[in-house]
């Protein structure tokens, strides 16, 4: 049994530098750096993402969303966080209980203007890059099959996305999750992924605002996680009750630093740039 950390000091210490740089990065255009709760009372609806449970106390939080949204509606300017986030999943080269997250809200921003600076980012960790831009129904063809088969058809295609950095827009409406759909064609929503050397390391919406299209997502996500045999989840009405003063118009992304420190690295698993593993 080994005492010490997974990942080599060298790695511990670039690993370190990063998370530095990325702070600066923000510092430079006036984002502010927020602290929210790890654990809270209520959890997403998403069946896409499954909390971990802490009896007696609520949920590990899966990201720091619905907490920074609050913030913002509150009067927080455009903000950011690097932190714990938790879900429930099994362990694996790429996946941890465990992850860091980087999330960040800028106000006023669409998807497309939040796609440069996201670009911006990762040429400062991970050094110049080519971008391109696909679309979601580019890589996985037929639409009309059910979602586990696009799932499976998408995660094959990304693998394959090596040559250049892609950002993967117009998703489905039915994947917009909490973004807001194409004001010209509600078919598709204003949602975006990067991919890295086939590796998934950001999702970034154009957030929707409305509180009334919020609690019909919501409500749908119950459906659908009853129809998948998953467990309920209560809808975070503090969250809900945030939206109804108003989420002012903004743009947000969740980056995995974890997977960018994997790629600065040349790293094949986590286990090399994580210092322990719960």
């Amino acid at each position: 049994m080994s005492w010490g950390p997974l990942a080599d000091i060298t790695a511990l210490q670039r690993r370190a530098q990063m998370l530095g740089q990325a702070r600066e990065f923000f510092a430079d255009r006036g984002v502010v750096e927020v602290q929210t709760p790890l654990l809270g009372s209520a959890t997403v609806t998403d069946p896409d993402v499954e909390a971990i449970a802490v009896p007696g106390y609520g949920f590990l939080q899966t990201s720091p969303e619905y907490f920074m949204k609050r913030l913002l509606a509150a009067g927080m300017p455009s903000c950011y966080q690097l932190a714990s986030a938790f879900r429930h999943e099994e362990r694996g080269h790429m996946h941890n209980p465990e992850f860091t997250m980087l999330e960040w809200y800028r106000l006023g921003f669409d998807d497309v203007q939040l796609r440069g600076e996201v670009a911006a980012l990762c040429d400062v960790l991970l050094g110049d890059g080519e971008y391109q831009t696909v679309t979601y129904s580019s890589l996985v063809g037929d639409l009309d099959r059910p979602r586990a088969e696009l799932d499976l058809a998408f995660a094959d295609a990304c693998a394959a996305l090596t040559d250049a950095r892609y950002f993967v827009t117009d998703y489905p409406a039915e994947q917009a999750a909490l973004a807001q759909l194409r004001s010209d064609d509600p078919h598709w929503a204003l949602r975006f992924e990067l991919i890295v050397n086939g590796m998934e390391v950001a999702n970034g919406y154009h957030e929707l605002t409305d509180p009334r299209v919020h609690r019909d997502r919501f409500a749908n996500d119950l459906h659908v996680r009853a129809a998948r045999g998953l467990g309920a989840a209560e809808i975070d009405a503090e969250f809900l009750t945030a939206l109804d003063t108003g989420l002012p118009a903004c743009a947000g992304v969740a980056m995995g630093f974890d997977r960018l420190v994997m790629l600065a690295l040349g790293a094949q698993s986590l286990d090399q740039v994580l210092a322990f593993r719960g």
